[in-house]
């Protein structure tokens, strides 16, 4: 297991902008698979965007494309989810994971390693 530490969660007002970062407690492998998930009140965790170690391959969830921007810098073993013109539907507890493999569905359940997660709230 890896360990991730998300920090960057905050109260912004809608059409405000945010910037997650997930850091790694150890070095992990080129071929390892990052993804943001969120989770809100009373909601199962639902999948927001994800990174290959290079950071050239990603993919997002059709309710953040195009506001949403995730990145990593390998050096500092961090990834990076920039949130542009938040909602108040973006409003959760966002969480970082991990796995070895690109392969597989963008599912909570296939990523073994996760972070304690930062509250992002969005008011209205």
């Amino acid at each position: 297991q890896v360990q991730l530490v998300e920090s960057g969660g905050e109260l912004v007002q809608a059409g405000g902008s945010l910037r997650l970062s997930c850091a790694t407690s150890r070095r992990t492998g080129s071929n390892t698979f990052m993804a943001w998930f969120r989770q809100a009140p009373e909601k199962e965790r639902e999948f927001v965007a994800a990174t290959s170690w290079s950071g050239i391959n990603t993919n997002y969830a059709d309710s953040v494309k195009g506001r949403f921007t995730i990145s990593r810098d390998n050096a500092k073993n961090t990834v990076y989810l920039q949130m542009n013109s938040l909602k108040p539907e973006d409003t959760a507890v966002y969480y970082c994971a991990a796995r070895p493999s690109v392969l597989g569905p963008l599912k909570s359940e296939n990523f073994g390693s996760w972070g304690q997660g930062t509250q992002v709230t969005v008011s209205s």
